[in-house]
């Protein structure tokens, strides 16, 4: 078992602001002393109908006055338990956290700051990775970005256009969704948009509909460079789901409460929403329509318009797709369904009909990002090909989106072509083992064909490319 010490000493940022006070609601203690004990009104612990800790837990914070512990009487989820540490709640400004989070230093005036600005406003700290096995804090990768979803509703994250880049990059910056649940707002206006709807179950899509809500009904939300908060990436759900509880239920309630046309996006890559229940929404159409809010095209048109550009509603065709079959050898790529780290191998070619088994998976896409992902054009999973240098191997990595070493180009002399590392993909039939390789376009180890071939798209991209 590993302990995280209150007093330890982790990474922080230059931070400035100043303001009210706020009730923090969260799940366990988990936070050192690093809030500004006069801006607190008090800390909200909610418990999950929790069986760990009762009687220690409430003789360890007797000794904290902030400290209020709310306990539900039966198994709510995360989303109803955090509404009822919300309605008891006295202070100007809610502010949510998981349990397994640790603050940083000076991170809450920066948020409260915000808020002062505009009371119509959700602010969200940027959040940093607390490794899973040793504790380790790590500050966020990469630039700040912005919160973004596919049209599958998995959450993604994109550049900021330089249309909304700021002089001084620790200012906050507008976001279209947030990431989790790590945000603070104030307590009066969260109770004017309705709160969560307490018609999703457990957890999963609240984050969309809270950020949809706030946008449409006339506010605004920000994610904040100076404000820094660790967390925890489990790697795996330590609970039980209830039985019956489904994300996709909760993800579609969002859609048909708040995504209007859009919708039906969802839907063509997500065919099984179609015939699920969303229980009933009409009290969150009520709300919709009392407050006034806008529709979703006004939400993608003025707030989100730069999602489309890195994942369109209507997936544009890919240039290649169906298996990839090396000249040297008739045989072909194959992922076996791996995930990240796995390195891509050759096999008999399963439509040669030697053998057809579930653990092959051979067809592959080509798509408009210039990547190659396992599955056909309209069903592909979140892997790509990878690569990193000459002579390594190619294996699957999460799709990122933003080329580099997932970014590929199929020549007419058909090599595929690495640009990052300006080397081919290569093989060794007798091995079967595929690997990066000084191109030699005269080398049939390096020569793939794909099943179909879209010749006017493939003649775009190598000429962007070579452009």
């Amino acid at each position: 078992m590993m302990v995280i010490f209150q007093n330890r000493i982790i990474p922080d940022g230059e931070h400035t602001a100043f303001l009210s006070n706020t009730n923090k609601i969260f799940q366990y203690p988990s936070e050192p002393l690093r809030s500004f004990l006069y801006l607190l009104y008090i800390y909200i612990f909610y418990m999950y109908f929790s069986e760990h800790l009762k009687e220690k837990l409430e003789d360890y914070m007797s000794y904290y006055s902030k400290v209020r512990i709310v306990r539900t009487k039966k198994r709510e989820g995360l989303i109803r338990t955090r509404l009822l540490g919300a309605s008891v709640a006295k202070g100007e400004v809610l502010t949510f956290l998981d349990s397994h989070c640790e603050v940083n230093v000076n991170w809450l005036p920066p948020l409260l700051n915000q808020i002062a600005l505009n009371h119509k406003t959700i602010v969200c700290p940027m959040i940093d990775v607390i490794d899973h096995n040793h504790f380790g804090y790590e500050a966020q990768a990469g630039d700040a970005m912005r919160g973004a979803f596919d049209w599958e509703m998995y959450y993604k994250r994109i550049p900021i256009p330089p249309e909304l880049q700021r002089t001084d990059p620790s200012d906050p910056f507008e976001s279209p969704v947030m990431a989790g649940g790590l945000f603070a707002v104030d307590r009066k206006w969260f109770w004017e948009l309705g709160g969560y709807d307490p018609g999703l179950e457990i957890w999963g899509g609240e984050q969309y509909e809270i950020s949809f809500k706030v946008w449409m009904c006339g506010g605004e939300m920000y994610d904040v460079p100076c404000s820094r908060v660790g967390h925890i990436y489990r790697k795996y759900v330590p609970y039980k789901v209830p039985t019956g509880t489904s994300l996709a239920r909760n993800l579609k309630r969002v859609a048909e409460t708040w995504m209007d046309e859009f919708a039906e996006y969802i839907y063509q890559r997500r065919p099984e929403y179609r015939h699920l229940s969303t229980g009933d929404i009409s009290s969150q159409k009520e709300l919709r329509k009392h407050l006034k809010c806008k529709d979703f095209k006004w939400f993608m048109s003025e707030v989100a318009w730069d999602i489309p550009k890195f994942y369109p509603p209507v997936e544009p065709p890919p240039a290649s797709w169906g298996e990839i079959r090396n000249v040297a050898s008739n045989l072909c790529i194959d992922s076996k369904h791996g995930a990240t780290g796995t390195e891509l191998r050759l096999d008999n070619c399963v439509k040669d009909g030697t053998e057809r088994t579930w653990s092959h998976e051979q067809l592959f896409t080509f798509g408009w990002r210039q990547d190659i992902r396992p599955g056909e054009p309209l069903h592909t999973r979140k892997f790509c090909f990878d690569s990193i240098s000459q002579s390594s191997p190619v294996t699957l990595y999460d799709c990122h989106g933003m080329k580099g070493n997932q970014h590929w180009s199929y020549r007419k002399d058909k090599t595929l072509f690495h640009p990052v590392s300006n080397s081919c993909v290569d093989c060794n039939p007798a091995e079967k083992k595929i690997f990066m390789n000084r191109c030699d376009p005269l080398s049939e180890t390096q020569q793939w064909i794909f099943e179909h071939i879209n010749m006017t798209i493939l003649q775009k991209f190598n000429i962007y490319n070579n452009s």
